[in-house]
């Protein structure tokens, strides 16, 4: 076994008739993968909502049930998009398709920052965690373990989404049970002070009523609600992540927001009633669950200590591999971007483990970046986090919200759920202003920054994009006047192959201008020398397209059908012609492997390659681009296999 194959596992095939189900996640580990971050928030967010309201803690009840009636909705919202949006409808597509290309990049924009920082602050606050459970002495190397821990979710990923979600389900179960016992023993030793907490509740709100006034009440209320705001990111990434679930992804991802939505709900609610009942205090050093935890197994002994210590490293490693969310999503969001051509589109690329292998190199490099930059200080990194992350539900509120007013003459329906997604916008919009508010001259105008810059740069790639687009409909004027080659009887007669005669292989991609002037070109340049022409055309399968068997075959098809087209016009001008073609994620690797089968059965064959030419060029339009020939060419030559390429210049 290869190095490659021991880190990364050995290469899938396209020829596995199980390969899709081996890589789809059914709801449980959908729910483990994508629902991490948004679990791992419970130990944050409840704590700095109930930090918020200072000596004011009975106050928590109302901020509690404000939460969970925000998780409801916000899911509920989600789950809409999950029906309208069945191949994924995360953030960038809902705002790209219902509302304007221009707010689906900002949306996306937002979400590739917000799901960097996922990764960094899920990877700081988890070490934060583990390293204060060891000794003090130990504490200098949790940096070194922060950037050992990016390179190792990085790594795992890069073996599959599948493979990486297996590794944490122990631990993610582990923080299940622990906090599910934690909560439901809380509540039921201190049962007989749930009536002392409501009438103290009532006696507060009276009490900071005439202190404040209600607008004052009100204003104390909504602070601590927004200070918690942490606590619903990561419930956008199901939608997002719906090509990864198993068929019919519907209902598998609908099933997968009910077992997140209920199980943070319950989580952050409960943990915010037993806060009060348990009488927990903020300590300098802990945080409020780690007090919890401590007042409620002060009398198990070992027992205790070892439900504490096992309670709380699941928190640390839940920190940690809430992280995933960021892996699995980020990527994707990249690619999706890169189809539509706001970025690079070698993001869109699948590795031979049909994983985004680039997009999961940016986000872990990026997150690295980010650690190295702020040090892993998890106060900063809060400071960052879940602003974007409000930028892209709002956007998607406010999209469903203009398309079931648009379709409400068709839509039976559209009255109950055009006022879940308008509720949804007003509680997402309210906690994004509130945020900024709070947190822009702290720190969150960096973010902001960040991400309007990269919406910026989105849009220069798009320039370059549609101008690329535009020089190259001027090649494709040439496809009209060789298809009326085509319509003649000539096209489908075959011509005899001499094998021994000299052939010219022509790669091509797709019929198009770029094809047919390589085509013209060859003999233009070499006259009447070649007497065969061969074809060999792949089909590259990438994010966009991997998305099932029947998404596959119809690649498959459309290759075939494209190559068979220059066969005919080969044909109809008297040259013998066939072609080669394949379906695969490495065009380089296959195109060699069919070059390999061409020269056995062909002895005096030339390889010839297109590759555009244009005036200007530069460093970051030449990394915009796939300039595959020239790796082709040098390939070949380390074959000894002759490789011809042919520029074709297109004008400004």
């Amino acid at each position: 076994m290869s190095i490659k194959s021991l880190l990364f596992g050995k290469s899938k095939s396209l020829e596995d008739q199980n390969l899709f189900h081996k890589l789809w996640l059914t709801a449980v580990f959908a729910w483990v993968g994508l629902g991490a971050d948004g679990l791992s928030s419970s130990c944050y967010g409840p704590e700095e909502s109930f930090k918020a309201l200072g000596g004011n803690v009975h106050l928590s009840l109302f901020v509690a049930l404000m939460t969970v009636i925000t998780i409801v909705v916000i899911c509920m919202s989600y789950s809409q998009i999950i029906a309208l949006f069945p191949s994924g409808g995360g953030g960038y597509l809902v705002a790209s398709k219902l509302l304007s290309p221009a707010f689906g990049v900002v949306s996306g924009s937002a979400l590739l920052i917000d799901y960097v920082l996922t990764i960094t602050l899920s990877v700081a606050s988890g070490a934060d965690a583990l390293f204060s459970l060891l000794p003090p002495d130990l504490h200098s190397f949790k940096f070194a373990f922060e950037l050992l821990g990016l390179l190792g979710l990085t790594m795992a990923n890069l073996r599959g989404v599948r493979e990486s979600v297996m590794l944490w389900t122990p631990i993610f179960f582990l923080f299940i049970l622990t906090h599910a016992f934690a909560i439901g023993y809380a509540i039921f030793i201190h049962a007989s002070g749930l009536t002392e907490v409501a009438h103290a509740t009532v006696h507060e709100v009276r009490l900071v009523s005439t202190q404040v006034g209600v607008l004052g009440f009100l204003a104390i209320l909504l602070k601590a609600y927004s200070m918690g705001a942490g606590t619903y990111t990561g419930i956008e990434a199901v939608s997002n992540g719906l090509p990864i679930l198993k068929e019919p992804r519907v209902k598998t991802g609908r099933k997968t927001m009910l077992y997140m939505g209920s199980s943070l709900a319950i989580t952050v609610g409960g943990l915010m009633l037993v806060y009060l009942l348990c009488h927990v205090q903020p300590t300098e050093g802990k945080t409020l669950n780690a007090v919890l935890f401590e007042s409620l197994t002060t009398n198990w002994g070992l027992s205790g200590k070892t439900f504490l210590w096992v309670a709380l490293a699941s928190e640390a490693m839940l920190l940690l591999i809430a992280a995933q969310a960021g892996f699995l999503d980020g990527p994707r969001v990249l690619a999706n971007m890169a189809l539509d051509r706001w970025l690079p589109t070698r993001f869109a690329n699948l590795s031979d483990r049909f994983v985004t292998q680039n997009g999961v190199l940016l986000m872990g490099g990026a997150a690295a970046i980010m650690m190295w930059f702020t040090h892993g200080v998890v106060d900063m990194l809060i400071i960052f986090y879940s602003i974007n992350v409000f930028i892209t539900f709002s956007l998607s509120q406010a999209g469903m919200v203009r398309h079931w007013w648009q379709v409400r003459s068709t839509e039976p329906k559209w009255k109950g759920r055009i006022a879940i997604n308008s509720f949804g916008l007003l509680l997402t919009g309210f906690i994004l202003l509130m945020l900024s508010y709070e947190k822009f001259f702290e720190g969150g105008w960096a973010t902001l920054l960040v991400t309007g810059v990269l919406t910026g740069c989105a849009f220069l790639i798009r320039r370059h994009y549609d101008d690329t687009k535009r020089r190259l409909q001027r090649l494709d004027s040439i496809v009209e006047v060789c298809n009326e080659k085509l319509n003649g009887p000539e096209a489908d007669t075959a011509v005899p192959i001499n094998t021994k005669a000299r052939t010219a292989v022509i790669l091509v991609n797709g019929y198009n201008g770029l094809g047919l002037h390589t085509l013209l070109n060859v003999p233009r340049m070499f006259g009447d020398t070649y007497r065969n022409y061969i074809f060999v055309q792949v089909g590259v399968v990438d994010a966009g397209n991997f998305k099932g068997s029947d998404e596959i075959e119809t690649l498959r098809k459309h290759t075939e059908e494209s190559a068979h087209h220059y066969v005919r016009y080969a044909r109809a001008h008297g040259y013998g012609a066939e072609a080669y073609t394949a379906v695969t994620h490495d065009a380089t690797g296959e195109i060699l492997s069919i070059a390999r089968k061409v020269s056995e059965k062909y002895n005096s064959r030339v390889f010839f390659g297109g590759q555009l030419i244009f005036h200007k060029e530069t460093f970051v339009t030449r990394f915009l681009h796939n300039h595959l020939v020239f790796l082709l060419q040098r390939r070949f030559f380390l074959e000894n296999i002759p490789f011809v390429i042919l520029p074709i210049r297109v004008s400004g």
